[in-house]
């Protein structure tokens, strides 16, 4: 892949490929080795970015009846426990389809509501994409009308696993294959904080008073549908909530209020402000404590520790009858952690959302905040 940088914070950082590129580039080479009897060196791969890959094959093997390869995943000057490791996948002739399999290293779902089913291997739907699209052009560049079946593995993932949240989150004997974009960005954490702080001094510039700030893309696309903000004017802040709060006071915004999904923001409830996984989680002892005060049995408090997911936990609540109660309880926790950050300083407040049940939540001070941003927004 030739190197491809972004500046981020004065600095030339590297971009790199996700584990869901190598995959999908060794299973193209695979399925081309296997139908043409001949080893390949390198592999063109668009990936949804809209880049095109040029990577390299390693390790190529023709058999009787199948074909394998590897690529070695690069992140880039992105911090990642998977960088270097090589990615593998093995071709064989079914007889009719596509079909995606976790080999070695690959780990297996065994908890509901993460991206695959339970008993499927961890291999995210946009890498599945990646690799069928992959396998079925090789297949069609050569005339081949059968089927495919493709083996993905990963040497030492198993171990490798125990180093990420793989085990607490469900998923066991292996890492998981993932990307939504098939580009690694690199953002350092200086880099992340810098960058919001310096889109921070532009809107209050622009004589903004009051800060919308989300954690993600995915805070920015529920704002758009679900509330009257201008989610161009936020500020993506990534997982370092305090941060961003510490900025909004320093630079004399009146207010700051934060739009996020649960599976993050759950974590304010606990005073947690930097929500990376690898810093700290907290999600289902947040919310067994507030399900405990809202009067939950104690047969569904059981249950959570073991939810994959908060909005799974939701929906358990829910069944019980007091995921509302147990979510304003959330949201009173929620504000007072904000509150005490900015020590009284300024406005604060939280928005809290989830995949299936929409808005779970506003802190007290929410509803006025958003009012404000509509004000300031529409003049």
């Amino acid at each position: 892949m030739p190197e491809s940088y972004v500046f981020k914070n004065g600095k030339r950082l590297r971009r790199g490929y996700t584990t869901g590129s190598c995959a999908a580039a060794a299973a193209g080479a695979a399925a081309e080795m296997l139908l043409t009897g001949k080893t390949v060196g390198s592999v063109r791969l668009r990936v949804p970015a809209g880049e095109t890959l040029e990577l390299e094959i390693l390790e190529p093997e023709i058999g009787g009846d199948y074909a394998a390869c590897y690529v070695r995943k690069d992140a880039g000057d992105d911090p990642d426990v998977t960088d270097g490791i090589l990615v593998g996948a093995k071709a064989e002739i079914i007889p009719s389809g596509i079909e995606i399999v976790g080999g070695e290293g690959v780990g297996r779902v065994t908890k509901p509501g993460l991206d695959q089913p339970v008993g499927a291997a961890a291999i995210n739907s946009v890498p599945r994409k990646m690799i069928a699209e992959a396998a079925a052009t090789a297949c069609e560049a050569l005339g081949y009308e059968g089927g495919i079946r493709i083996t993905v593995s990963v040497p030492g993932g198993e171990e490798l696993a125990k180093k990420t949240y793989n085990p607490r989150m469900g998923i066991v004997g292996g890492i998981s294959i993932i990307g939504t974009t098939g580009i690694v960005e690199p953002m350092s954490t200086a880099a992340v904080i810098e960058t919001a702080r310096a889109e921070m001094r532009m809107r209050r510039a622009e004589g903004a008073e009051t800060l919308l700030l989300t954690v993600g893309n995915y805070g920015r696309s529920f704002l758009a549908r679900e509330l009257p903000l201008a989610f161009d004017k936020s500020v993506k802040c990534g997982n370092f909530i305090g941060e961003a709060l510490d900025s909004a006071v320093e630079l004399g915004f009146s207010g700051a209020l934060i739009v996020g999904h649960i599976g993050k923001l759950v974590k304010l409830g606990a005073g947690i402000m930097n929500t990376h996984s690898s810093v700290a989680d907290g999600r289902m002892e947040v919310l067994v404590t507030c399900g405990l005060l809202a009067g939950t049995e104690s047969e569904t408090l059981k249950k959570i520790p073991g939810c994959a997911t908060a909005d799974a936990a939701l929906a358990l609540l829910d069944a019980d009858g007091t995921r509302e109660k147990t979510a304003a309880l959330l949201m009173e926790r929620a504000g007072y952690y904000l509150d005490a950050r900015v020590k009284g300083e300024i406005k604060t407040g939280a928005v809290m959302f989830s995949d299936r049940f929409g808005v779970i939540g506003r802190t007290d001070g929410a509803e006025e905040l958003v009012e404000r941003i509509v004000r300031e927004n529409n003049g």
